[in-house]
């Protein structure tokens, strides 16, 4: 997911687009999407229900490399602890570069006046159109250097998380859940405008023996809004 800022503020005297007794101004994101695609994840739903019903109990590991059969892209199998029959794990992964710099040539009017603080004023998500045949899990937010691209790395940190939304269903504008540090994290990373990051959306949709089978496509977006302080 990649936002693209766009520095508000109003023109005072001379060419430059902050005036010398401005102390802070709007950085306000567009709206950016991401998709969550059954299609992506390549399952074949006939090897599918086979694997579901695949008894692990003598060899509970198994399922892992069982679940290849099944699904080829983004997937992983686990052995079910209480039906002794293997899970099957689609994740859903998609990272996506945000260049505050290189986005917003507004910020060149200030190169001689770094950032040294931004607050998060909102980050909200809207899920303008789901099809999905089932509820989705919660869904986490990530901010990352430029090199990580997965949410396993230890630099990946969570800021926030979608909570599940229902089959079939689709929100208005609503708060991020942040986490305790969540918040702290974006503003660092935003504030620090000359160097890319990642922002990164994880989860896994877990399909149990007697689930069905998950199908159709659910697009959200994310909107940030801050207050950039130099």
């Amino acid at each position: 997911m990649r936002y693209l800022l766009t520095a508000l503020a109003v023109a005072a005297g001379g060419c430059s687009l902050i005036s010398s007794d401005v102390t802070d101004f709007k950085l306000q994101t567009e709206s950016k999407m991401f998709t969550v695609d059954t299609s992506s994840w390549m399952v074949n739903a006939t090897a599918a229900m086979t694997y579901l019903n695949q008894s692990c109990a003598s060899a509970p590991m198994e399922c892992g490399q069982w679940v290849s059969a099944a699904c080829t892209m983004n997937c992983s199998g686990t052995c079910d602890t209480t039906t002794q029959k293997c899970d099957l794990g689609l994740d859903v992964a998609a990272y996506q570069p945000v260049d505050i710099n290189m986005s917003n040539p507004e910020l060149a009017m200030i190169a001689k006046e770094p950032i040294v603080k931004v607050k998060i004023d909102s980050i909200t998500y809207t899920v303008s159109m789901n099809s999905l045949n089932v509820p989705t899990p919660p869904m986490t937010i990530y901010v990352a250097p430029m090199s990580v691209m997965s949410t396993s790395d230890p630099s990946a940190t969570a800021i926030g998380t979608i909570p599940p939304v229902p089959a079939m269903t689709t929100t208005s504008a609503t708060n991020l859940m942040f986490t305790d540090s969540g918040q702290t994290a974006l503003q660092d990373m935003m504030g620090n405008y000359k160097t890319p990051f990642n922002v990164i959306v994880g989860s896994t949709v877990v399909v149990k023996a007697g689930d069905p089978m998950p199908m159709g496509k659910l697009v959200a977006s994310v909107e940030i809004t801050a207050t950039a302080t130099y």
